[in-house]
């Protein structure tokens, strides 16, 4: 197993990511987005559980208070994911990562006949050390549909936790509070986001140019 730089540590926050290897596509269509957040609630929740695959039909029973990792957002990208995690308990996000790209990674190659890693080896990890990076985290998070022109309206993009910071669906699935508290108000938090807007598509593009 590589050595880990970060060290995770309880009540700290981090951002954590990965990608699919190769850069390839990992979520193909609106099924496997959902697979994936549904995972991601399962693994996220405290205590010894059978694997997903068989307990799927009754995640709504799980205890919603006892989590290894909190949630504060997240995004998945049709190739990666990102997440901004808090961990609760000793080897929480390990844990939740490890697992939920493990229990993802059979789901996609079996359904779609294909053997081997799905993701680009361990996932990356940075310790958020300021309340500043905190909240521009989020905003980093929330903008990446948009600069990476998979949509135009971020407000209507399903895979982030956006809307859920605006209030626009019914979902307590993040601790947004804990961005949200910095600021007046939810509008506050969208001019913030929409602020950047032009120079995340900016910055987007110019890292396409290096690449190439």
């Amino acid at each position: 197993m590589p050595f880990r730089k970060v060290l995770f540590a309880n009540g700290e926050y981090y951002h954590v990511f990965n990608r699919g290897v190769g850069q390839m596509a990992i979520f193909l269509n609106k099924f496997d987005y959902k697979r994936f957040l549904k995972t991601t609630f399962y693994y996220q929740i405290k205590g010894s559980k059978p694997r997903f695959s068989i307990f799927a039909p009754t995640t709504n029973k799980l205890d919603a208070s006892k989590k290894i990792v909190e949630i504060v957002a997240y995004c998945i990208m049709p190739n990666h994911f990102h997440f901004l995690l808090r961990q609760e308990t000793d080897g929480g996000i390990i844990e939740l990562v490890r697992k939920l790209c493990n229990s993802y990674a059979k789901y996609f190659n079996i359904k779609n006949h294909r053997v081997g890693p799905l993701f680009q080896g361990e996932f990356k990890a940075v310790h958020i050390e300021t309340e500043e990076q905190l909240i521009h985290l989020s905003r980093y998070i929330h903008l990446n549909p948009l600069v990476g022109f998979v949509t135009s309206d971020l407000e209507s993009y399903r895979w982030s936790s956006y809307k859920e910071f605006l209030r626009l669906e019914d979902s307590k699935f993040c601790l947004k509070d804990v961005v949200l508290n910095r600021f007046k108000s939810i509008n506050d938090y969208k001019e913030f986001i929409i602020s950047r807007e032009d120079y995340g598509k900016k910055l987007e593009m110019i890292k396409h140019q290096l690449i190439d």
